[in-house]
């Protein structure tokens, strides 16, 4: 019996400090949690009352070299509902209907969704959003946004870009500074009860959305809207299938215009730019279509650049010794290598003619045998040295590689027909560029279009800066080339781009895309001024026109109308 007693006396007092240390633990937690832990549950518990909407940053604005607004916003609304402040939901639904032009299934879609917030319509005109706040329904919610605007609609679309639902950049500049210009976003907090109703007479905390910053370009709406008028008319001329102009300081990398017609409506990008019928399309083959209509030619595509090329193969020669300006050279119209006969565009020949002639003429045999002279190792060394095998750099997305044969698989065939521009692909920005270093006295150059960032103030934020790399040529060379390219202006193939009273520089080409046997060109030209010192370099690409289709015949002109426009402009001399 008293062993009993005592077993039940233990296990009493066990089960008794058992509960305890249960006591004592569950106080511990509850001070734990009131005391230690209390400012982070009470955050917890108010975000849990707290109903948050974003108000929409403004966008940076893109302005030209001269401060004209090319990129801008416009003030919308955003609308949305809240389903468990709806009161009445069939006024709600017809008054979406009446003024979004809403289906009646989507807008009772919308209404009837049970969330903290459901989004109706975005971009909504202010007067439409001001029109539905004035009818005072609960749970429908108004709040401000901004939309992208371009005032001038189909200038610089392909490098300016445009911005989507979201009013993120998607193409083009406004993707590429996106950091610059997206701005932050501000909250507008409203308190809740435990079943989502907002508690109005607590009222509304907001935090002001932050502006983004201004990004101020180097193009010039002027030029860039003469470069597309320019564009226009010879594709129309000439029935082409697009024409591209590029427009830049060599000595800087600036560009000042960048035209690719047929360009597109940046506020209304999805839009295709042609009369073709997309009734039929699937959404894949609407979306490859948007895609092709916002590529920038002279950037995203490569081309085989035909003549303008030999200025790279004369710069190389020069560099090496292999050639000089009064070499003399015979041209019979032809030139066999190995078992190879390689035509000259003079099927009758030049006859004899000095380096400088056979450039003036645009001769093939003569690039090919400096071509020869040079070997596949030192071209390939130039390439590199010229900075041919790599991107530009340029501030774009989606900048296209120079697409060239493998040293090793290059026999003298194919050095042959590289050294007179065929048989591999650049991109225009690449040749303007490369050019640009071999006139410049030597120095690799970034093409670019931002200049810098500011506030909306006008306050410096950040100017931006770009690599430039010495040494590519020697000025010596720098000044032959110069001299013999304005040499092909004022007397030979590049003489349509010459104007009175001015020195200019360039070199024409005719280069025929894949398949040959389509029988499809690109006329293109590439010229400079003042020939001795270079501040304008501008470079013309017709593709596919019908008729006569010599560079120097059809493009050369466009880039001396060009230039007698914009210099006087400019304020260039000479």
């Amino acid at each position: 019996m008293r062993k009993n007693r005592t077993y039940h006396k233990k296990k009493t007092v066990i089960v008794f400090l058992g509960c305890m240390c249960m006591l004592l633990g569950l106080m511990g937690r509850m001070v734990y949690l009131m005391v230690i832990r209390s400012d982070y549950y009470a955050k917890k518990a108010e975000e849990l009352h707290e109903r948050e909407r974003d108000i929409k940053a403004a966008r940076g604005r893109i302005l030209d070299r001269n401060g004209e607004v090319l990129a801008d916003n416009k003030a919308v609304c955003t609308i949305s509902v809240i389903h468990s402040q709806v009161k009445e939901p069939e006024k709600v639904i017809a008054m979406l209907c009446k003024e979004l032009g809403l289906s009646e299934e989507t807008a009772r879609k919308r209404v009837e969704t049970v969330s903290a917030i459901e989004r109706v319509k975005t971009n909504v005109e202010k007067d439409v959003g001001d029109k539905i706040r004035s009818y005072g329904l609960e749970g429908v919610k108004v709040d401000e946004d901004f939309k992208r605007e371009y005032p001038y609609q189909e200038l610089a679309s392909k490098v300016l870009g445009f911005t989507g639902g979201d009013n993120q950049g998607i193409i083009g500049l406004e993707v590429m500074y996106e950091e610059a210009l997206r701005g932050i976003d501000g909250k507008i907090l409203t308190i809740t009860d435990a079943r989502g109703v907002e508690l109005s007479e607590l009222g509304e905390q907001r935090v002001e959305p932050v502006p983004g910053y201004d990004l101020h370009v180097s193009l010039d709406k002027n030029i860039q809207m003469y470069a597309q008028q320019a564009a226009w008319k010879v594709m129309e001329e000439k029935q082409a299938d697009a024409v591209s102009i590029l427009l830049m300081n060599p000595q800087t990398g600036e560009i000042y215009a960048n035209a690719n017609v047929p360009e597109f409506n940046l506020n209304e990008p999805f839009t295709l730019n042609t009369d073709e019928d997309t009734s039929g399309m699937t959404e894949k083959e609407l979306q490859d279509a948007c895609n092709k209509m916002w590529r920038n030619l002279t950037i995203n595509d490569t081309y085989e650049p035909g003549s303008t090329f030999k200025i790279i193969t004369m710069a190389a020669g020069l560099s090496q010794g292999v050639v000089h300006m009064e070499d003399r050279f015979s041209c019979p119209g032809f030139k066999i290598v190995e078992d190879r006969r390689i035509h000259c565009h003079k099927r009758t020949g030049h006859g004899a003619e000095s380096f400088v002639e056979g450039a003036m003429n645009s001769c093939n045999p003569v690039f090919i045998e400096v071509g020869l002279r040079l070997g596949v190792d030192n071209y390939f060394r130039y390439f590199k040295q010229f900075g041919l095998m790599e991107k530009t750099g340029i501030d774009l997305p989606g900048e296209a590689s120079t697409i060239m044969h493998k040293q090793e698989k290059v026999g003298e065939v194919e050095l042959a027909t590289i050294s007179f521009g065929q048989s591999f692909q650049i991109t225009p920005i690449q040749l303007a560029t490369t050019v640009s270093s071999l006139i410049n006295g030597g120095k690799r150059i970034t093409p670019h279009f931002g200049v810098k960032v500011t506030d909306r103030e006008g306050n410096l934020v950040e100017t931006f800066r770009y690599p430039e790399k010495e040494g590519i040529v020697s000025e010596e060379i720098s000044e032959q080339v110069r001299y013999i390219l304005e040499k092909v202006v004022s007397e030979g193939s590049g003489k349509n781009a010459a104007i009175e009273g001015r020195t200019i520089g360039g070199k024409t080409a005719t280069s025929q895309t894949l398949p040959r046997s389509a029988h499809r060109y690109i006329s293109s030209f590439l010229g400079f001024t003042p020939a001795q010192e270079p501040q304008v370099l501008g470079l013309c690409l017709i593709h596919d026109p019908q008729g006569v289709y010599y560079g120097g015949t059809i493009a050369a002109p466009v880039i001396r109308d060009i230039f007698d426009n914009i210099l006087p402009y400019m304020g260039i001399q000479g």
